[in-house]
């Protein structure tokens, strides 16, 4: 029975351990606290501290692919660097031998004008938080790891627009509207599961985002359409952007080069047939 290791079992951690599950793969899943692993779903779970590396020594085994897949929650700059720069370089040390996958973000791109980019386009993050995720992405290449750069996650449950959009924070600003770049978490997911489980080789990058980049300004007047409500009001918005101040149309053309095809392809499908039902004792 091939062997997972899942170092940071969330939201998008829990569904990749769930697909192998029902490949028949063994998971084991890490979280920094007893608690979580707890209660895990997976073959077994343990609470490890992938930025201590006494502890992922003492927990490592033998492993046919390991993803690091965790997360700072919006930190600062040293969760960063203990979570993702040192977390990876501990995982890499320690697995060598195992096909590896890294977590990142689109947010390393800074491109502002709106244009496309692909994984071949200049990816120099202003940020001190994203040019910390440049360091973990260089190190995951230079040991033959798959780094994956995730668009903003949505599935069920979790959508940073449309609870804006509910609880009366949005804005439409015309002057500073940008495109979104979103993921829905099961596509995520499986596209883990074919990076890993494929030919393809390692030392690659990949952008992992839906069909279609839409406007912030599309999708709130999307979700008023579908929601009978009225349009949030124009004006300057003052909410700061986690990923940065960049505007892009974020291409995922090598992914699906790859084989993969994402189940939900734009913002639409993804929020009909999967996030608004779960919120519809928000919505109703």
């Amino acid at each position: 029975m091939p062997r997972l290791l899942i170092a940071g079992c969330g939201y998008l951690g829990q569904a990749v351990g769930d697909l192998f599950a029902a490949v028949n793969w063994e998971v084991e899943g890490w979280t920094l606290s007893a608690e979580s692993a707890n209660q895990l779903r997976f073959s077994s779970g343990r609470s490890v501290d992938i930025s201590n590396l006494d502890q992922v020594r003492a927990a490592a085994g033998d492993f046919d692919a390991v993803v690091h897949a965790a997360s700072t929650r919006g930190g600062a700059p040293d969760s960063y660097r203990r979570v993702y720069l040192k977390g990876l370089g501990n995982l890499l040390e320690c697995f060598s031998n195992s096909k590896t996958v890294f977590v990142s973000s689109t947010s390393v791109y800074a491109q502002a004008a709106g244009e496309w980019v692909t994984e071949e386009s200049a990816a120099d993050p202003t940020t001190e938080t994203g040019k910390i995720l440049r360091e973990a992405e260089d190190l995951a290449v230079a040991k033959n790891a798959i780094v994956l750069r995730l668009g903003g996650i949505f599935g069920p449950g979790r959508s940073a627009l449309l609870k804006k959009f509910l609880s009366g924070d949005a804005t439409i600003d015309p002057a500073n509207d940008r495109f979104m770049n979103e993921i829905h978490r099961d596509d995520a997911a499986t596209a883990i599961q074919l990076l890993l489980t494929s030919g393809e080789s390692g030392g690659q990058v990949y952008n992992v985002v839906d069909n279609e980049p839409i406007l912030l300004s599309e999708g709130y007047r999307w979700l008023a359409a579908r929601l009978n409500r009225p349009l949030p009001p124009v004006g300057r918005s003052t909410s700061k952007r986690k990923r940065g101040d960049s505007n892009k149309r974020v291409s995922n053309a090598k992914l699906k080069a790859s084989g993969w095809t994402p189940r939900y392809p734009n913002f639409a499908a993804g929020m009909e047939e999967s996030v608004l039902p779960s919120f519809a004792g928000e919505i109703t």
